[in-house]
Parts: structure tokens; C-alpha cells; sequence
């Protein structure tokens, strides 16, 4: 199979061609051609130049071959667009890390812990919580525990929710939370209140928000909560894991549940977006907070959120309580928005249709993967592919 590495490029930037394209063939081997996944697209970047972009496979279950404008359903990916977006009202002197959620959200004033519902929390719920998922919520998709049972009888981590937020929130308040905040590390509906959260303070609702202070600035034209009639013919299906091992489509691209208005704007997982969108938006991060003369936010605060916030210092392994997330465990932090390797500086993470994105700060990488096939945990596709772009850096060359 021929290579689809930048030959030149890739030895230029450090990096190992024949290897990026082992890794791709490796992919191609285990995924694509034993239908474990419809299709892929994989990008590579090294000093924000694109080294490696491929798309192979089938972008809908009729066969029309996947593009590379592709546009899919991102899922949590969304977390740490709507964590910047947050962080620019930090910046702005709008809130901090330490402000009570219940100044902005008074709905939770009267919040209690345990099944029950009989303990008040031992501290307040913060907005650092919401960010690090130390809040004390949870999702129904955890299938642990009575309180989460009762998050899926009221659908609260549904798709296509047609609440409106201020329904949301209402909803959620009526539920106890899982721990204290600040005790415990549980993958959650957080990042949807923060969107809450972000809506009150600008009093624009999350896609305003979006459009016009990040998406516009950054050139990133593609990336929507409701997906545009003019772009439909670029949507992928997304399929989903069969009892039997097999996947079949659990949302048609043509006629995708993205296409319809009237649902939660979900800050947590509500986007639809491209692989070359994600990527400027990776790039911002990568750089600091700026991109193409237009900064978002200050260098100190991108190094902030890319820093482990976990009370104590301590790992997701020490201090989760979830079954589910986007994330390993052991030897992994969690900053503001996204989770991180602690050994080496990599930040991450990914969405429930197995998309993901990582970036590692010190070798100057970017890589975004995209596919749609439910769940994300299926196959360990993701630590394959960061141990596979490593594994190309020429030692000689890297940072």
C-alpha cells in the first residue's frame, strides 16, 4: 500500500515516514478491513505542519467513501471548547476558579449527598469543580449507582435533549449528588452546567457564544450544534457495537438528530466538527492561546488548564469513582477541560463516537483521530495511536 506520509515533511519535522505509515497500515489491518470501524481519518501534525492525512473507509452504510471534509458528531470533544470558553470569562474578570456554582446557578443552593438525599455537602460545589469533574454529579451512562439510574429515568446525558437550559438545570437540582465536591473524581454532566454557567454570565445562549468568540475568530468554519442543510451531504453515519461483536448505524448522516433545532445546546458533547476545524483549534492551544494573531487566552492560562488540578496532586487511579470516561486511569491528572498524562505532559481527550484528540506540548505534536463508532472503550485504538506517533519521533531531531 502506498504511503500517505508527507515524505519530506515528516523527516524534515523528526519524524520516522516509514513509521507514521505503519501506523496507518496498522490501523487499516486491525480496524478497517476487519469492519471493527466504518472508517478513519487521522491527522499528524508536528510544529503545527500537517505531516500525516489520511481518510479511508466508508463514510455511510450505502458506501460512499469517507472525505476529508467529513463532519462528525464529537461529542465530549465539545468539553474543552466550552472549558476555553469559560476560561475567557475567567480572564475577563467575569468569575474565578473559586466562585460557588450557586452564584450563578442558584438552583443548586439546596443540593445533598448520598441516595438518600439527608447530607448537605461539606463544602460548596466551585466552578473548578465543574471544569475537573470533581463536582459531585454524574452521568446515567455510569450504570453504577442509584442516583445515576435516576439521571437516565430523567434522560439527563441524552443526545437530543429538548430542554431548554434552564430545564436542565432545574432537573438536575431535584437529584442528589454522588460525593462532596472536591472529594472524589467522577465523569459527568459538569461540563453542561459550566455551558449553563457561560450562557448566564454573557446572557447568549452556548452557540452564540461559540460562533462569535471562538469559531469566527479561529477560522473554524465547520464546527456547529446544529448541523447547516448546505453541509448534510458531509455528515457521516455513526454506528454502533452490536451484542454479537458486529456494528450497525445508530444515526444516519442524512437524516441525523444534528439537524434538528429546539435541543439542549450541550456543552458537554453537543458538536458537530471536522477533522482540519479541531486541528485549529488544537493549534490555538498548542500555541498558547493565539492563533494567527487573534489570542483567546493568556499563555498562563493555557498552561493552567494543561496542568493537573486534582486536589493533592493526585491521579484519576487514586481519585475516581467512575466506571466510564474518556481517559486511563493510573499515571493520568486532570486539568481544567481535559485529562493528562503525567509523565510525559500529553493532553487529551476524546468523545463517545471514538473520536480524539491529543496534544503533546514538549515535542510540539498534534494528532486528531475521528471515526463514529459507539462506545469509545471498544478497542484501545487510542493508546495505539499516541505509542505509534512517539514511536516516529527521531530521537536525533526531537526536542
Amino acid at each position: 500500500m502506498a504511503g500517505v506520509t508527507d515524505r519530506a515533511a515528516a523527516q524534515a519535522a523528526g519524524m520516522d515516514p516509514d513509521k507514521l505509515d505503519g501506523l496507518v497500515d496498522f490501523l487499516d489491518r486491525t480496524y478497517l478491513s476487519t469492519d471493527k470501524l466504518p472508517h478513519m481519518q487521522l491527522q499528524i501534525s508536528r510544529d503545527e505542519q500537517v505531516l500525516l492525512s489520511v481518510a479511508r473507509g466508508h463514510a455511510r452504510a450505502s458506501g460512499e467513501p469517507l472525505r476529508q471534509d467529513a463532519l462528525y458528531r464529537i461529542a465530549s470533544m465539545t468539553k474543552p471548547v466550552t472549558s476555553v470558553a469559560f476560561m475567557m470569562l475567567v480572564e475577563a474578570g467575569q468569575v474565578a476558579l473559586d466562585t460557588p456554582v450557586t452564584d450563578v446557578i442558584p438552583e443548586f443552593a439546596d443540593l445533598r449527598v448520598g441516595a438518600d438525599d439527608g447530607l448537605h455537602p461539606r463544602r460548596p460545589m466551585q466552578m473548578i469543580d465543574l471544569l475537573r469533574h470533581t463536582s459531585g454529579l454524574t452521568y446515567g451512562l455510569q450504570r453504577q449507582t442509584a442516583i445515576d439510574a435516576r439521571y437516565r429515568a430523567l434522560g439527563l446525558d441524552e443526545f437530543q435533549q429538548k430542554r431548554t437550559s434552564d430545564q436542565f438545570i432545574a432537573d438536575l437540582a431535584t437529584l442528589p449528588l454522588e460525593f462532596s465536591p472536591g472529594e472524589h473524581w467522577n465523569y459527568s454532566v459538569s461540563t453542561d452546567v459550566l455551558g449553563v454557567v457561560v450562557e448566564r454570565l454573557t446572557g447568549l445562549d452556548l452557540g452564540t457564544v461559540f460562533h462569535d468568540r471562538i469559531f469566527t475568530p479561529l477560522g473554524m468554519v465547520d464546527t456547529h450544534f446544529v448541523l447547516p442543510d448546505g453541509k448534510v451531504d458531509r455528515m457521516t453515519d455513526a454506528w454502533r457495537l452490536d451484542e454479537g461483536g458486529g456494528i450497525s448505524v445508530a444515526d444516519l448522516g442524512a437524516r441525523s438528530g444534528w439537524r434538528r433545532e429546539g435541543r439542549f445546546l450541550s456543552g458537554g458533547g453537543g458538536l458537530v466538527s471536522g477533522v482540519a476545524d479541531y486541528h485549529r483549534f488544537a493549534r490555538m492551544l498548542l500555541r498558547g492561546g493565539e492563533l494567527d494573531g487573534v489570542r483567546l487566552l493568556s499563555p498562563g492560562t493555557v498552561a493552567q488548564m494543561r496542568s493537573n488540578q486534582l486536589p493533592g496532586g493526585g491521579d484519576l487511579g487514586s481519585m475516581s469513582s467512575a466506571m466510564f470516561s474518556e481517559a486511563d486511569y493510573q499515571g493520568v491528572g486532570f486539568g481544567l477541560g481535559f485529562a493528562m498524562n503525567l509523565d510525559n505532559q500529553e493532553y487529551y481527550w476524546g468523545g463517545v463516537f471514538s473520536t480524539y484528540f491529543w496534544i503533546d506540548p514538549v515535542e510540539r505534536l498534534i494528532g486528531i483521530f475521528a471515526t463514529q463508532h459507539l462506545p469509545s472503550s471498544t478497542h484501545p485504538v487510542r493508546a495505539q495511536l499516541r505509542a505509534g506517533v512517539r514511536d516516529a519521533l527521531l530521537r536525533g531531531n526531537a526536542a
